[in-house]
């Protein structure tokens, strides 16, 4: 101290104290009023900066009327020079969380939105909250006084051993990087590995992509190993997918008719059931004269890959009470089976089996005497 302290001294130094702390209260709840405006926009990013700068702002504040409280008391240089540090390091760590909060939660509103769907990338979350960290904490001991070079170097050595004993881990890791860098795999798509592993992708982390299956189930694959197999994407270039259904009708059909009521089905179906894609252009291709019937194939669109499901239960459906309805008939597989006569007046056929026999083809002696 330079001096003795006074009542005076310390009269200033709580006034600005309490400056700092009611200044504080006032601009948190002048931020939780400005909240309430953001929630109204239709952009995610001014909630996640109103919600940043409620934490930091109030501080900043209190920060503020203490460092004025110490410069009011007769401190001498050093011990002066060690609070201000202080309080500038707390305020820097302050803003390096807030800045951390700021941009990891734009980094998840702006994958979220380029997916479409409520999904998330981690990896890019926690690489840029470690990055920002990681420079707030270094601005903060230079603030203090602590030389960084000799942290970076020793750093720099320990990564190096740590690369090397953590070899998988990084390759998942830059595997992740390099997955969702090349848009192959984005968060919200369906995805069927060719060892069998289907559903949609969920998150992409730091070590595993995780994939929901259509039964609710989630399935764990290393970013490596999900890097080096092939696969199929059902959501790129776009989510919208054309699907067979195999049909078949009788020899003594119009298929003129059956190819105009089948496309009024489609179009029905398209336009009445959600997942449907109403400007689907449909398509009826018949392509083989089967045993007892005329097979074709019906082409129909749907929305995105599980749509599938709704959309043939619905198909099937609508198109078998239909040509119930038009007289169409679709004949089950029948066949004959011929007897081998041992004298003469037998006969030599039998009218056709029921379904139930129509596998037995085999020739039967004929046993009447």
């Amino acid at each position: 101290m330079t001096r003795d302290l006074v009542l005076h001294d310390w009269v200033v130094a709580g006034i600005a104290l309490a400056s700092g702390c009611v200044a504080g209260l006032v601009l948190r709840a002048l931020m939780k009023w400005l909240g309430k405006h953001a929630s109204r926009t239709k952009w995610s990013g001014d909630d996640i900066i109103v919600d940043a700068l409620r934490t930091i702002v109030p501080w900043a504040a209190v920060v503020a009327g203490a460092e004025v409280a110490a410069s009011a008391l007769p401190l001498t240089a050093r011990i002066g020079g060690l609070v201000g540090q202080s309080l500038t390091a707390v305020l820097i760590v302050i803003a390096t969380l807030s800045a951390a909060r700021v941009v990891t939660g734009l980094v998840q509103s702006v994958a979220a939105s380029r997916t479409g769907v409520a999904a998330s990338a981690s990896i890019f979350v926690n690489i840029t909250r470690v990055v920002v960290l990681s420079m707030g904490v270094l601005v903060a001991l230079e603030t203090l006084g602590v030389s960084i070079a000799p942290l970076v170097t020793a750093l720099g050595v320990g990564g190096l051993a740590v690369a090397l004993a953590l070899q998988d881990t990084l390759a998942n890791l830059f595997a992740g990087v390099h997955i969702l860098a090349s848009k192959t795999v984005q968060p919200g798509d369906y995805i069927r590995l060719t060892s069998g592993e289907e559903g949609y992708v969920v998150d992409i982390n730091w070590r595993n992509s995780v994939v929901r299956n259509l039964s609710n189930n989630l399935v764990i694959i290393p970013n490596g190993r999900l890097a080096r197999t092939n696969m199929t994407n059902y959501s790129q270039p776009e989510q919208k997918l054309s699907i067979l259904v195999q049909a078949g009708v009788g020899y003594d059909s119009d298929l003129e008719h059956v190819e105009r009521v089948t496309l009024d089905v489609v179009d029905s179906v398209m336009a009445d059931v959600s997942g449907g894609v109403p400007d689907h252009e449909a398509a009826v291709r018949f392509h083989t004269f089967a045993d007892s019937r005329i097979n074709f194939t019906v082409i129909l669109g749907v929305g995105e890959f599980s749509d599938q499901y709704r959309i043939k239960h619905e198909f099937i459906k609508r198109l078998h009470q239909r040509y119930r309805t038009e007289g169409i008939s679709i004949p089950a597989p029948t066949r004959t089976v011929s007897l081998q006569q041992d004298g003469p007046g037998a006969p030599s056929s039998l009218p056709p089996v029921p379904p139930q026999w129509e596998e037995s083809s085999e020739v039967l002696p004929d046993r009447r005497r």
